[in-house]
């Protein structure tokens, strides 16, 4: 599936790739709804039903993934409400072997993800994955979303990396296609980036089921000789 000889830099995206998207589905789909309607009053139903129309116009824009965004548009504080489920959050099967190995590779490793710094930095502390990553990178820091082409020219330009020999993984099929616009070279997407949903078919870009799809990584000593 990948010829590792052609990468130099892996972009990794995190929730639904690195991490369970079940954590934030929950978050969003039932926990806020019901803490919303908890904390402002009203019938959780309604409630839920107001908020998924209110979150879904924000689709594919920076403020979608935008904790500060929605804590001033709801009256709530978004990144403690997350703190209150954050034991579900959860590594993807084999995560935690493909990033060591990754780190053994030589390759560059980047976290580019759109989540929120808070956010990013509460996962941060429950699964240690910093640890094998070269870079972390959100979105937010260049106030552009993945979706946006513009945002792959600005990664490009802040952090230097050859397009052509860049691997991106990421769950999110509208990200892939901004990133294959600009030029990345090779792209995955992954079957299943919440583990309570069914897998996903007939995707547009190779699929992953599970990280040890793609393993092994030869170290540089097991490069062969060109």
């Amino acid at each position: 599936m990948i010829n590792w000889a052609d990468i130099d830099t892996v972009l990794l995206d995190m929730d639904g790739t690195l991490l369970d998207l079940h954590y934030d589905n929950f978050f969003w789909t039932q926990h806020l709804p019901r803490r919303f309607a908890e904390i402002h009053g009203g019938d959780h139903d309604s409630v839920s039903a107001q908020l998924m129309d209110r979150i879904l116009s924000e689709r594919g824009t920076l403020n979608w993934y935008c904790l500060d965004y929605w804590s001033r548009e709801l009256n709530l504080d978004i990144s403690e409400l997350k703190k209150e489920v954050a034991h579900l959050i959860a590594l993807r099967p084999a995560c935690d072997q493909f990033l060591e190995a990754l780190k053994l590779s030589g390759c560059r490793s980047w976290l580019v993800t759109n989540a929120h710094r808070d956010g990013l930095n509460l996962k941060l502390e429950y699964t240690d994955i910093g640890r094998w990553i070269d870079q972390l990178i959100s979105s937010h820091d260049f106030a552009l979303p993945k979706e946006d082409p513009k945002f792959w020219e600005t990664l490009q330009h802040r952090h230097h990396f050859e397009p052509s020999r860049a691997l991106l993984i990421d769950d999110n099929i509208q990200v892939l296609d901004s990133a294959a616009r600009f030029g990345i070279g090779h792209l995955l997407t992954i079957a299943q980036p919440d583990s309570r949903q069914p897998p996903r078919s007939d995707l547009a870009y190779p699929t992953l089921h599970h990280f040890d799809d793609i393993l092994p990584i030869p170290t540089p000593q097991e490069q062969p000789a060109e």
